[in-house]
């Protein structure tokens, strides 16, 4: 297990979010399911808490009640590296979520992501601050990051 692992808390939805999350990401696995027993305090069979992989990071989810929820405070960055790549998992996280400015979306469950293409940061990294400055300009005014719409900022004169 790793050292570090995070810990969603969902009100009922875990194995639905782990099979969702699961389909989406290509290098992804579910590690493992509990369910509750005759103990409970959740219904007999129903799962309790379950480990899964995306992308080689373990998650750890628990069905823990409307107690808490989540908030845009914690989000998952996912690197993209091509402008198909932002398409496909804004659409498919996004599918009855909210989108958001900046790449940033907030999935069906609450859950925020940062779906954020690689170029972005070798652009507003750049020595030349106009470059950076007009790329950031672009940004803010994006809800989906368009590579080549930041693309056409930064090489503007």
């Amino acid at each position: 297990m790793q050292k570090i692992t995070p810990f969603l808390w969902f009100d009922g939805q875990t194995e639905e979010a782990m099979e969702f999350y699961t389909a989406i990401f290509k290098n992804s696995k579910i590690i493992g399911v509990m369910r509750y027993g005759e103990a409970g305090p959740g219904p007999k069979g129903t799962v309790m808490s379950a480990t899964f992989e995306l992308e080689g990071q373990q998650f750890i989810a628990l069905n823990g009640g409307p107690q808490f929820t989540f908030s845009p405070a914690i989000s998952f960055f996912v690197n993209c590296q091509t402008q198909e790549e932002v398409d496909k998992l804004w659409e498919k996280l996004g599918a009855g979520g909210e989108p958001q400015r900046c790449g940033w979306l907030k999935d069906k469950y609450g859950v925020s992501w940062q779906i954020i293409p690689a170029a972005l940061g070798e652009m507003l990294q750049d020595a030349d601050t106009e470059k950076s400055k007009r790329v950031m300009e672009a940004m803010l005014a994006m809800d989906k990051l368009d590579i080549s719409g930041l693309s056409r900022a930064y090489d503007q004169r």
